[in-house]
Formats: structure tokens, C-alpha cells, sequence
């Protein structure tokens, strides 16, 4: 039996066996448990057959730590006096208030290189957490051909710390109590891909005691110093939107309850301004720079390991096409892989609106490979890890596999995939 493999060891994996660990008929009676008044789960596989991978991703233990090493780094640096003044002079005002609250499920994405794992994105509204929760229930835990065996990158007790994680946001914010009610929010929730999810948060804070509903935020309203879905107060909002400074005017209710601090956001436009904002990485891998704002020499150290990224403008348009094939270009206020570019793949025309379009260009990482069954055939998916976090503390690690430019569950045999550290 092997314990602990190296970085090389665990990709050895990866690529050589093809085992199915994921419990399909398990997944949905457990997905049907947690909200069982819902039909929404009776249809899952075709609605979202790509959703959930079959196969585990392996990830050394080497792995793991450098990454919430990564992790723990950038926190920090946010965290720097110097810092916040850099970000606030770039970020909308919405952003430059801190309530308090710390960010509910933080995603850090990487990529396993052969030189270790590297930063590709931080995510302020990272998905898959309780899909993710709920799926690693019906894992079968072995590899017999491969003789291994290994620990789901999840805590037993992870639903405790997720209720315990909102919770926790309250009282940063308010100092003590509970809220009364909590609003799951996105637009038009109903027609989210991640709808299930939603269902499974609602299902997950009710049965900790905490009222949640998940709501559109045309539904909300803001008056006499609360915030109101119809006749109810809102008191805390699980915030899914991808309007990160809310100026949407659909959002204009929750926008205004939260710059009065009449509720209680998270994540909230601060968090994405201070770490997810794709132009901080431009800050984060500029050494000298990270040099004069304060940061620790352990901590440049640490992030000298993320893919440097640089700002696009139309002084380096010229050199930056010249070695667009070693580049991903990736709009600043961008999300969920949209009007994402990988440099070999541009035409002149893409590239125009590239350079007067906000972007940052990030040294491209390529991703690691998981071999998986697909009936008698065996195929190639690239592999993502994302870590979710609270505080800079890891709650939970997943994968995503697929296959062409970026995530998109409509890879057959992709989708989300537990993490084995071995």
C-alpha cells in the first residue's frame, strides 16, 4: 500500500488508471434526501449530465500544502495596509467599506505543473462546494489496480463548518445573534446552471436552524432600514451574483441595504475587489512591488510561484502578440471562463479588442491530465483543482475535468471530481 506520493507519483496515477469511484444511483438518493419536497433532482442526469465526473483526481500531499501555502500568502499581502491602498485607488467605492465579514467559500483555482501548483484564479463566488459535499458521500474510496489508497480532501464534519462559516460572517458584521433569515442570491436562480446547488445551501442552513430562501434580487426591496423579500426582513444574503460591484440596476435594493450596512453580504464587493479582481494578480506577481508594499520575504517567495500576469496595454500590444502562444488573456472584471483567451488560439480582430478592452495577460500554465473510462475507450480530460476556503483555511478541495479552453461541463465524463490526497 502506498502512503504519501510525490507530485510525480500521483500524476503516475492520474494517467494510468481509468477506476470509476463515483456512486451514481447513491448520488441521487442522496442528492434527493437533502431536499426531498423538490423535483429538481429527479431529472439531474439529463438535465446536467456532465455535472459530476466518475472518476477521482489524485493530489499528493506536497501538492495540497503548496497550495494553501499559496493561499495563506495572498491573504496576507490583502491584508497589507499598503496594499489596500494600492486596490482601493483602482476599485469602484462601493468596495472601499470592510463590514467585516471575511467571504463566504473563497475558490483559489490551480493547475498541477510539473514544477508544483499554480495560481490560475481566485473566485469570490466559486461554485460546486455543496454539490461537491454531497457527492463525496458516494464515493467508493479505492484503487485496487493501483494499489492505493488515499483521504477525500474533505472533513467529515464539513456541513457543520459551512453553517458555522455563515454564522461566523454574522457575527463579524453584527457582534452577536443569529440572522433570521438568509437569501441565496442570483439572478433568475431558477435558470442557473447551479440551480441544485442552491437547493442543496437552503436545504444544508435550514437543517442547522438557519431560515434560508433563495430569491431573485428583482424580488428584493429596501425600505425603513431593512432589506425585504415581500413581507419578510432579509437579514444576511449568500451573495451568487456575478455583478460583483452590484451597479446593475436590478440589484439597486441590495446595493443600497448593503453600503447603509443594513445587511449582512458575503461575499460582498470588498472581497472581490481586494482578491479576486483578475488585475491583482498583475500585483501579486510583481516582485519589486510586492517588496515596497510590505510583504513578508516568505510570502514573495510563495507567490513568485503564480504565472506572472501583466496588464495589456497598447505600449506592449506589439511584443505581447509576438509571444501570444505562451499567454491566457483574461478580461479584469471577467468570470466563469468568459471572454477568456488562450493567446494561440487569437485572430487579429479578437486581439484589437483585447488591447483596448481591459484585459491582463497571465503566463499560461498548461494543465495537468486525468485518463478516464468512457466505455471501452480511455480519454484524455485536463484537470482543474479549486480550493474553498474561509479565512484562509481550507474547507474542501475538488476538481473539475474537461476538455477544450476552459471549464464548461460539456465534456462527456467531465464535470466536478472529488480529490484524493495520497
Amino acid at each position: 500500500m502506498l502512503l504519501k506520493l510525490s507530485p510525480a507519483q500521483s500524476q503516475h496515477v492520474n494517467e494510468s488508471c481509468a477506476c470509476t469511484s463515483l456512486d451514481r444511483p447513491a448520488l441521487r438518493a442522496a442528492l434527493r434526501a437533502q431536499q426531498p419536497a423538490s423535483t429538481a433532482f429527479e431529472h439531474l442526469p439529463e438535465t446536467h449530465p456532465h455535472l459530476f465526473a466518475d472518476t477521482p483526481v489524485y493530489v499528493s500531499h506536497v501538492e495540497i500544502n503548496a497550495m494553501l501555502e499559496t493561499v495563506a500568502a495572498i491573504e496576507r499581502v490583502a491584508a497589507l495596509p499598503a496594499y489596500a491602498e494600492l486596490v482601493a485607488a483602482r476599485a469602484p467605492s462601493i468596495a472601499w467599506t470592510d463590514f467585516g465579514p471575511r467571504g463566504a467559500l473563497m475558490g483559489y483555482d490551480f493547475h498541477l505543473s510539473h514544477h508544483g501548483p499554480r495560481l490560475i484564479e481566485i473566485n469570490t463566488n466559486a461554485g460546486g462546494a455543496f454539490l461537491n459535499n454531497v457527492a463525496c458521500d458516494a464515493q467508493r474510496l479505492c484503487c485496487d489496480e493501483m494499489r492505493i489508497t488515499g483521504q477525500l480532501a474533505r472533513p467529515d464534519d464539513l456541513s457543520e463548518r459551512i453553517v458555522d462559516m455563515f454564522r461566523q460572517e454574522w457575527w463579524r458584521q453584527r457582534g452577536d445573534g443569529a440572522p433570521g433569515l438568509i437569501a441565496i442570491v442570483d439572478d433568475q436562480p431558477g435558470q442557473q446552471y447551479l440551480y441544485p446547488e442552491f437547493l442543496l445551501a437552503e436545504a444544508l442552513l435550514a437543517g442547522h436552524g438557519l431560515a434560508a430562501v433563495i430569491a431573485d434580487p428583482g424580488a428584493l426591496s429596501h425600505h425603513d432600514g431593512r432589506l425585504w423579500l415581500g413581507d419578510r426582513p432579509v437579514d444576511m444574503v449568500y451573495n451568487r451574483l456575478v455583478d460583483f460591484d452590484l451597479s446593475q440596476p436590478q440589484h439597486e435594493a441590495l446595493r443600497s441595504a448593503y453600503v447603509a450596512g443594513e445587511v449582512v453580504l458575503t461575499p460582498n464587493p470588498h472581497h472581490h475587489a481586494w482578491l479576486a479582481d483578475k488585475r491583482n494578480l498583475v500585483t501579486l506577481t510583481d516582485g519589486a512591488l510586492l517588496q515596497a508594499l510590505g510583504a513578508e520575504p516568505r510570502d514573495c517567495d510563495v507567490l513568485a510561484r503564480i504565472p506572472q500576469a501583466r496588464f495589456v496595454t497598447e505600449e506592449n500590444a506589439e511584443a505581447m502578440w509576438a509571444r501570444r502562444a505562451q499567454l491566457f488573456f483574461k478580461p479584469a472584471a471577467g468570470h466563469g471562463g468568459k471572454a477568456v483567451y488562450r493567446g494561440d488560439k487569437l485572430t487579429r480582430k479578437v486581439w484589437a479588442s483585447i488591447v483596448t478592452g481591459g484585459y491582463v495577460a497571465q503566463e499560461r500554465v498548461a494543465p495537468s491530465e486525468r485518463v478516464i473510462a468512457l466505455g471501452e475507450a480511455r480519454t484524455r480530460h485536463k484537470v482543474d483543482v479549486r480550493l474553498y476556503t474561509y479565512d484562509g483555511e481550507l474547507l474542501l478541495a475538488a476538481a473539475r475535468l474537461y476538455q477544450g479552453q476552459t471549464t464548461n461541463f460539456r465534456t462527456p465524463g467531465g464535470g466536478f471530481a472529488p480529490v484524493m490526497v495520497v
